[in-house]
């Protein structure tokens, strides 16, 4: 077994939790800006001690409701700025703070509350609440439900009996190893599994993380806007953090109204899953193809990847490629930058790998994106590309303190701080998921080369071995036909079969722009274009890009465009846009079969 690892640069102490944070800032710089909320379509400043002030309100009212030392209490919200609020007031009194997705349905909703045991449950809407309602007779622990749109005044007045000593004995009472956060799994299969995060996770995640960024977390200026779910771990670690380091965080839940709200916020740096920074491009290459400059951009474009390239690289970048990217960057790149704020410098991309020519492209323009791993059970992170050390095309070097190693059948081992202690309720769960000597086994396959980066190429189940006997890892030919702009999701197909397939869906935002330059109808019926030639030689086109990559064995014989897309809603994509390969494989087995007739 290939191993490495580094010494760890931080302890975590024998004292103290995630709070600490929050406390230290406000009587070190309490005037200093610490989030920006949005307050009737205005953003209004809230300073650190002021957010301070607010959590402590927060936090008597829950101790007033009967919330004690180690319950479990859920939050079911889009991204905002209470859904924070919510989570350090419940750490505040010792509580674990359980999020819920809110496009989860009843059934999952009640698993979720059910599972843990909690006691209450934040909720953003009575939408919401209606929900949390339907599950009520089979929740024996819920007592009670508290809505952020009906306003949590209720909460904060009915904690005025509470003194500061007494919320105060409870903060201080809370260990490093205490429980923070029960996160669910967003169950590509079988049902979601809820992993036990501590204080200590969370610390020792942070304690290497913010140092090992200083480009995104050590400035003056720092600021961020956060869109993905705070039910999700990479979006919690960049909340906690933020508040650590001292960035400035904003929290929108409306993705499709991105563009204006990073105008408006100006952020120096993002995170966002790759389907994001898929769309961003391909959005801008469908407007400049509009506009009759796409073939300008199409220039640009392959003049950042190959500045990109060269730079990684060490090469000495010549005078014609740097004549012309000089000329991009007033021309292309810089409208690009300033929309998406104008301040933004880095990036950071998670949830799944992110394509070698779309992280050259966002690099050769001027945003470079920060590529790194990690799981739900890992509290985010495991590995990460810096500014000052990476690789594309890889997710960096473990942090310090943590090792990997590659076991024989190729899927990647971790152990370190960060390193979840087990499955709530799940001990045989736990059990096949770290040994017994701490190695936390992932379901990932990877490699490390000689200087500790590590790659990823595909989930362990998900490796495709066709009837005549090869492995193929489907994530890379599914990333690289995503980039196309007329893709929204592909699927491979294979195991067992003659040969590779795929199962492609259209991106109906990009499709109807994308007809109109052909002189078709842009409300042609989804359905109508799974046999329209250029629909078909545009994704023949993809498929020989992914087919390009690997060998012959390994490429995709035939496709099938389906007349649908695959959504949250439907049940087919989580809310971090992985695609639920299992429902997809259940919903569409007669359109595999028709692949092979």
């Amino acid at each position: 077994m290939r191993t490495y690892a580094t010494p760890a640069r931080y302890q975590v102490p024998d004292t103290g939790s995630i709070t600490d944070d929050v406390v230290v800032r406000a009587a070190a710089v309490p005037n200093r800006i610490g989030f920006q909320r949005k307050v009737d379509d205005a953003w209004v400043d809230v300073t650190i001690a002021q957010f301070r002030d607010e959590v402590v309100a927060l936090a008597k009212g829950f101790v007033a409701a009967g919330v004690t030392p180690g319950d479990r209490v859920g939050i079911l919200s889009r991204t905002r700025y209470e859904w924070t609020l919510i989570d350090y007031a419940l750490w505040w009194v010792g509580a674990v703070s359980v999020p819920i997705y809110e496009s989860s349905a009843v059934d999952q909703i009640a698993w979720i509350l059910s599972d843990s045991g909690a006691v209450g449950c934040v909720v953003e809407s009575t939408v919401h609440a209606g929900r949390v309602d339907e599950c009520r007779p089979n929740l024996t622990h819920l007592k009670d439900v508290w809505c952020i749109d009906g306003g949590l005044d209720a909460l904060v007045e009915a904690g005025a009996v509470v003194s500061d000593d007494d919320v105060n004995a409870r903060r201080e009472a809370v260990a490093p190893d205490d429980l923070a956060t029960i996160i669910y799994t967003s169950g590509t299969t079988g049902r979601p599994k809820g992993a036990e995060l501590t204080h200590s996770n969370f610390m020792f995640e942070l304690g290497d993380a913010i140092d090992l960024l200083p480009e995104l977390f050590d400035r003056d200026d720092a600021a961020t806007l956060l869109f993905l779910p705070l039910a999700h771990v990479f979006a919690r670690i960049i909340e906690i953090g933020s508040i650590r380091a001292g960035v400035t965080l904003s929290h929108t839940p409306d993705v499709k109204n991105l563009l204006p709200e990073l105008a408006e916020v100006q952020p120096t740096f993002i995170l966002a899953v790759p389907r994001v920074f898929e769309k961003v491009y391909n959005g801008a290459s469908q407007n400049a193809h509009a506009s009759g400059k796409g073939k300008i951009f199409d220039v640009a474009t392959s003049t950042a990847i190959a500045y990109s390239r060269a730079r990684e690289a060490g090469k000495r970048i010549g005078p014609v490629l740097r004549a012309k990217h000089a000329l991009f960057d007033r021309l292309v790149y810089a409208k690009l930058r300033a929309a998406m704020g104008g301040r933004v410098e880095h990036a950071i991309s998670g949830g799944a790998p992110l394509g070698e020519r779309l992280a050259h492209f966002f690099s050769g323009i001027g945003i470079p994106v920060i590529e790194g791993y990690g799981l739900t059970e890992t509290t985010a992170a495991l590995a990460a590309n810096t500014a000052a050390d990476s690789k594309i095309g890889t997710v960096g070097r473990p942090f310090a303190g943590t090792e990997v190693r590659v076991a024989d059948d190729g899927e990647l081992l971790f152990r370190g701080g960060q390193v979840f202690r087990g499955y709530w309720n799940a001990p045989e769960a736990t059990a096949a998921a770290l040994d017994a000597d701490g190695w936390f086994h992932t379901g990932d396959v990877g490699e490390i080369d000689a200087e500790g980066f590590i790659t990823i190429t595909g989930r362990k189940k998900e490796i495709i071995v066709t009837a005549g006997g090869k492995n193929v890892v489907p994530a890379a030919l599914e990333d690289s036909i995503r980039a196309h702009v007329l893709v929204s999701q592909a699927v491979v197909v294979g195991d067992g079969k003659p040969f590779v397939a795929a199962l492609i869906t259209l991106d109906q935002e990009s499709i109807g722009p994308w007809l109109e330059q052909r002189g078709k109808a842009a409300d042609t019926p989804i359905a109508q274009l799974a046999d329209d030639d250029d629909v078909v030689a545009a994704i023949q086109a993809a498929i020989d890009e992914a087919n390009s990559h690997v060998s012959r064995a390994e490429s995709i014989r035939k496709f099938r465009i389906l007349p649908i897309d695959w959504t949250e809603e439907g049940g087919q994509v989580t809310p971090t846009l992985k695609l639920k390969r299992n429902v997809v494989m259940r919903e569409h087995r007669d359109d595999v079969e028709a692949l092979y007739l």
